[in-house]
């Protein structure tokens, strides 16, 4: 399922660091982002079990955005820690 354009301003608009639209490069909206997407994949892979395709997309934006919070981790825990608790993202 791809995300519309009001589903994404609304993501970048609640986990910005600036609360605006514009932000939409900050890590924290980045992966909030992410995590929507993985969890459209995830429901998607429950029900199409063989779709490899989709499996390695997956991956590549889990690996993403485990990039992404490592980075947030070794520069800014207090940023990590919020937006791990918001997310509900398990490390």
């Amino acid at each position: 399922m791809k995300l519309t354009t009001e589903a994404k301003q609304e993501i970048f608009e609640k986990h910005g660091r600036n609360k605006s639209t514009t932000d939409t490069g900050s890590a924290e909206s980045q992966i909030a982002l992410f995590t929507t997407r993985i969890a459209d994949l995830t429901e998607h892979l429950k029900i199409h079990k063989k779709d490899y395709g989709t499996r390695l997309g997956l991956l590549k934006l889990v690996g993403k955005r485990r990039r992404l919070l490592n980075y947030l981790q070794k520069n800014d825990i207090e940023r990590y820690r919020a937006i791990i608790g918001e997310l509900g993202i398990r490390k």
